[in-house]
């Protein structure tokens, strides 16, 4: 099926070039079809690349997927053009009286900041607060997985001694959790941070479940029990290139970078790096959509809210 997106939203030349089904807003209204209604709070700097990235593994289901994009009010975003900001997103305010399937709230660079001295970090615990009453599944991803824990549970955050950059072997702890469902005894994740949660913290919560976790990166996935909440701390939506272009940048720039681990062959950054990744990136997201919101949120939104 195929994944509604705003009208002219850069990410459907892309998609449509890799095959995947992009239908527009117009033509999605003359379809008898309701469409999960997901929302996107997107913190990351790129928006554009993010756009895509989510774009394409959520457009990669049976299911018909309808997407709305919001940004921070209070934070002006220095690396997307404020036209595109202007025709493609809202803001929270604009959506606070609607209800969704489901959330994503993506990662954002500031995850060696003190929560509480992010620039937009009310707004932030506002949207989090909402979508305990107006969202059926809310998807956490890397400093917003870090938030929601920090938000709804008060399980902390640590910094790393050095930067975790690579990709990543994990394996799965809790095999009949639906999230899981599907996943090989070890699949390779992405992760790109200063920061970690501790599995102690995690466990020593009721309400939270850990689902997989890697020897090197920690604890990976975690939900509450029939997945209203979910927190992933590592980057499945990430491209083939995305560690490559930040190494480079950083390389370039003179900054203190090592290669990232697991990524290119023999560690050699001159050559193509290797997608190891891709498959479980789909299936997780598969995974959510379908027993995590589809089959678990009501046809009409403003029922059980």
């Amino acid at each position: 099926m195929p994944i509604c997106i705003p009208d002219g939203l850069p990410a459907a030349r892309t998609l449509t070039e890799e095959k995947i089904f992009v239908m527009t807003e117009k033509r999605a209204e003359s379809q008898d079809i309701r469409p999960l209604e997901i929302l996107v709070l997107n913190l990351m700097p790129t928006k554009v690349v993010t756009e895509t990235q989510l774009a394409r593994l959520l457009g990669n289901t049976p299911l018909q997927v309808s997407l709305d994009f919001i940004h921070t009010r209070s934070h002006e975003s220095k690396n997307t053009d404020p036209e595109h900001l202007f025709q493609f997103y809202r803001t929270f305010d604009q959506v606070r009286e609607r209800n969704y399937d489901g959330l994503i709230i993506t990662g954002a660079p500031v995850e060696q900041m003190d929560f509480e001295a992010v620039e937009y970090w009310d707004e932030l615990c506002e949207v989090m607060e909402w979508s305990k009453a107006h969202v059926q599944s809310t998807f956490h991803i890397c400093w917003g997985a870090q938030a929601g824990l920090y938000y709804h549970y008060g399980i902390p955050k640590y910094p790393l001694e050095e930067k975790l950059f690579g990709v990543f072997s994990h394996r799965v702890v809790r095999r009949g959790n639906m999230l899981m469902r599907g996943f090989d005894d070890c699949f390779m994740v992405p992760h790109s941070r200063h920061t970690t949660v501790r599995r102690e913290d995690v466990e020593a919560c009721p309400a939270l479940r850990i689902l997989a976790v890697s020897d090197k990166a920690g604890v990976y996935a975690i939900s509450t029990d029939g997945g209203r909440q979910v927190f992933i701390t590592g980057h499945s939506e990430y491209d083939a290139d995305t560690l490559k272009r930040e190494y480079l940048r950083d390389k370039n720039a003179g900054l203190p970078i090592h290669v990232p681990e697991n990524y290119f062959p023999d560690d050699d950054d001159s050559r193509e790096p290797l997608v190891t990744w891709r498959s479980h990136a789909n299936l997780l997201y598969q995974n959510w959509l379908n027993y995590y919101v589809y089959q678990t949120t009501p046809y009409d939104l403003a029922i059980g809210r």
